[in-house]
């Protein structure tokens, strides 16, 4: 008797990888994992999860055809005991199916096939209830192999193999004439469109990941741009306000209008610190070259040093005028919080930037270029396609150089 397997396995559910239903959660592990509990907890994970939901949906419905073979077992059987170990294999088999997908997408690959062989071997005890109708199980045992998810070369030789060995069998026991041939035609070509339904959602998965990675490097870019302008914005705007004050706490004996003055003036840059980070956190604020040559002159005169610098940023392109505006605000700041220095010289070209001073000159991080203020500008240097490099200047001092590119 010939049985012939129902194309609802072609509708074996939903991507198995899907994310849980909202609300959906886990149920909570022991809290020792080398339990026995917590092993199985670790084993059982996979059949539980939401993922797994629409495998079950899909496969239900597959496993609905079994009732058919089902008769074949009862009616096949002389007594109530054959009867019911063929009613127990077939359940089993059922069983192994149904968990097979969810436990194999945890599996490396080499280990996929267990579900497969196991299957086959299930359906070859049943041999004393189906005879020679026993390929008409090995539907399932294909779409394990499709489901496997394995490389190609292997997929459809392993497909092929198996229609080629249910036609041999179905064959020769009915005949060669269509029977066979649709039995081996059903069991390739339900296999092979649910091995390219596995290669989909393969593709997905890795589709999903990648979209997740890219957009755990672009929250992490944007963490980076942030910590640097709040670096580079509160840095230059601290050290003008501790310069002043230090300023006017040596003149508040000498000269108390002057000492009064510089207080005063402490006022413009913090709350133009307080503007450039709302600005920054909001992700609107633009450097001012201009801006910044006026703030420079201001913090090196407060810090008595000599400034040497270009009356404009016009020497600059406009398109890189915001970039040299954060090269100035870092490269005067490192002048004035370590160089020591007595002169300070900028000079501005159309490709290249350069700020040098007469003091202590490289000394530690400063001398690679790897402290925290000049690292946030290498990044930035760098993400505008410059190039940044520090030495020694020919006024005996520190040297910042970027390259415009």
């Amino acid at each position: 008797m010939s049985t012939s397997p129902s194309k609802d396995l072609a509708a074996v559910g939903p991507d198995p990888d899907e994310p849980a239903a909202a609300g959906a959660s886990a149920a909570p592990r022991p809290a020792d994992p080398t339990a026995p509990a917590g092993r199985l907890g670790r084993l059982l994970d996979p059949l539980r999860s939401g993922r797994a939901a629409g495998w079950y949906l899909g496969a239900g419905i597959a496993l609905i055809w079994l009732l058919s073979p089902l008769a074949l077992v009862v009616d096949s059987a002389a007594t109530t005991l054959p009867a019911g170990l063929g009613f127990a294999l077939l359940i089993l088999f059922a069983l192994v199916f149904l968990i097979s997908n969810p436990l194999q997408q945890r599996m490396p690959p080499a280990r996929r096939l267990v579900f497969p062989a196991l299957l086959l071997l299930l359906s070859l005890c049943l041999l004393p209830w189906f005879g020679a109708s026993v390929p008409s199980l090995w539907t399932y045992v294909g779409v394990s192999v499709g489901m496997a998810a394995l490389k190609w070369r292997y997929t459809w030789p392993l497909v092929m193999a198996l229609g080629a060995v249910a036609y041999l069998v179905e064959g020769s026991a009915s005949g060669w004439g269509d029977d066979a041939l649709q039995m081996a035609a059903i069991i390739v070509s339900i296999s092979m469109m649910m091995a390219a339904f596995g290669k989909v959602r393969d593709t997905m998965r890795e589709l999903r990941a990648t979209q997740r990675e890219v957009e755990q490097l672009a929250a992490d870019r944007e963490r980076s741009r942030m910590s640097r302008d709040l670096h580079d914005i509160l840095g230059h705007s601290l050290t003008v306000v501790t310069v002043k004050a230090d300023l006017a706490g040596r003149l508040v004996d000498l000269d108390p209008e002057r000492a009064k003055a510089e207080l005063g003036e402490i006022q413009e840059p913090t709350r133009g610190a307080l503007a450039d980070v709302r600005a920054t956190v909001a992700g609107a604020r633009r450097m001012s070259i201009s801006g910044e040559l006026a703030a420079a002159r201001s913090a090196l005169d407060a810090a008595d040093v000599r400034a040497d610098l270009p009356s404009t940023g016009d020497a600059i392109p406009a398109d890189q005028r915001e970039l040299a505006g954060w090269v100035l605000r870092e490269g005067v700041t490192n002048v004035i919080r370590h160089a020591g220095a007595c002169v300070c010289r900028v000079r501005l070209d159309a490709d290249r930037i350069e700020i040098a001073d007469d003091g202590v000159g490289p000394t530690g991080a400063a001398s690679t270029g790897s402290s925290t203020g000049l690292t946030g500008l290498r990044e930035r240097v760098g993400s505008a396609g410059g190039r940044l490099s520090v030495g020694r200047s020919d006024l005996g001092g520190f040297r910042l150089t970027v390259t415009l590119l």
